[in-house]
């Protein structure tokens, strides 16, 4: 039984011929440990996911994701609720996900330590029949995904760049959430769901959360103003994000969120095009990982 690595070429703003030295990394690292491999390169959106479901069919043992929040996605996305774990190489802008889940930021160390590993069952999410691995999101996030998808420059400092234009300009839209039977109306900046306490490069929008908690951990930043909120967005930073002045956190297994016009959100980071209606809910234990623990503990 093989080993697949699912290479993403420009993941983290590089180059497209970095494809072949990250192949050699990889095949050299699991040759070495005495398995099988195949290495495969990613052309587009989506191609990642299918590339995983051809391994799996091939009688894959485990399939590493070597890129970004996207491209874990994906393959995560074809291995949900199935018996094949997922390894990871980070390689993105932001890399939530691994870091959450304290896999190395080398690569030879990381896939070594996903030989290595007794793979773990870990929680998905799903909202509007997309799944997320991360951090899904409405608002603010979610727009900034959406022109980061579109973007020439990549990267984090690509990343950083639209952040900052999009919280001297986006405006708030007004949301009806459902949850536990309870309801409320909100104006926010943003509404994350995290399976995982983080967006990436330590900015924590949910400390506290767990990826194998049996939930996901409901974020609303309700703006009061936009000075306030750009005042309090270190507290990403710090863990304390909840000390943000219309900062609301709570436990959920599932939520209904409702907006008088089509919504896009994101799942990891990509963009997605929704209705006036979406819900999300969580999987407990949907997905086996490879790392040789879950990080952080808060």
């Amino acid at each position: 039984m093989s080993i697949a690595i699912i290479i993403n070429p420009i993941s983290g703003g590089a180059r497209p011929d970095v494809a072949r030295a990250r192949a050699q990394v990889a095949l050299a690292v699991v040759h070495a440990q005495g398995d099988p491999a195949e290495v495969f390169v990613t052309e587009g959106v989506g191609h990642a996911r299918e590339l995983t479901k051809a391994a799996v069919r091939r009688g894959a043992r485990l399939v590493m994701a070597w890129g970004g929040d996207g491209t874990i996605n994906e393959v995560a996305s074809a291995l949900i609720f199935g018996e094949v774990p997922l390894g990871i190489i980070p390689a993105g802008s932001g890399n939530g996900l691994a870091r959450e889940l304290g896999v190395h930021s080398r690569p030879e160390r990381a896939i070594a330590d996903a030989l290595a590993a007794e793979p773990r069952p870990m929680d998905v999410g799903e909202i509007d029949g997309r799944f997320f691995v991360n951090v899904a999101g409405i608002g603010l996030d979610a727009h900034v995904a959406s022109r980061f998808s579109g973007a020439r420059r990549r990267g984090f400092v690509g990343y950083a760049g639209l952040t900052a234009r999009a919280l001297a300009t986006y405006v708030p839209s007004h949301y009806r959430i459902t949850s536990g039977g309870a309801q409320r109306e909100v104006r926010a900046v943003l509404i994350s769901i995290a399976n995982s306490a983080q967006f990436g490069n330590g900015a924590r929008i949910a400390p506290g959360a767990l990826v194998d908690d049996g939930v996901l951990d409901l974020v609303v930043i309700e703006e009061r103003s936009r000075i306030a909120t750009l005042c309090h967005l270190p507290r990403l930073f710090n863990g304390t994000v909840q000390r943000i002045p219309g900062c609301t956190l709570r436990r959920i297994r599932e939520a209904t969120i409702e907006a008088g016009q089509p919504m896009t959100f994101h799942v990891d980071g990509e963009p997605v095009q929704g209705g006036t209606r979406v819900r999300a809910r969580v999987h407990p234990g949907a997905l086996r990982v490879a790392v040789k623990s879950f990080g952080i503990r808060n």
